[in-house]
């Protein structure tokens, strides 16, 4: 599972809003919401993020592997 809660840590730290992400990045405000619930969100979203935070991708998401469920 991916999930994006390095991106709200790099956004406090660089005191960056989600109005500034949309703005700035021209992300919608639906797409905001997948991302802070670690839904699927296309690689060019994640592009537009890196680049206007100048980071990357390992600055904004983290994989964490799923316990998988044996019966």
């Amino acid at each position: 599972m991916i999930i994006f809660d390095k991106l709200w840590i790099i956004m406090k730290e660089k005191g960056v809003s989600t109005y500034w992400l949309r703005e700035k990045c021209g992300i919608d405000s639906k797409t905001i919401r997948r991302l802070k619930a670690n839904e699927n969100t296309e690689t060019k979203t994640l592009d537009k993020i890196c680049e206007a935070l100048d980071c990357g991708l390992d600055d904004i998401a983290e994989f964490i592997k799923e316990k998988k469920l044996t019966i």
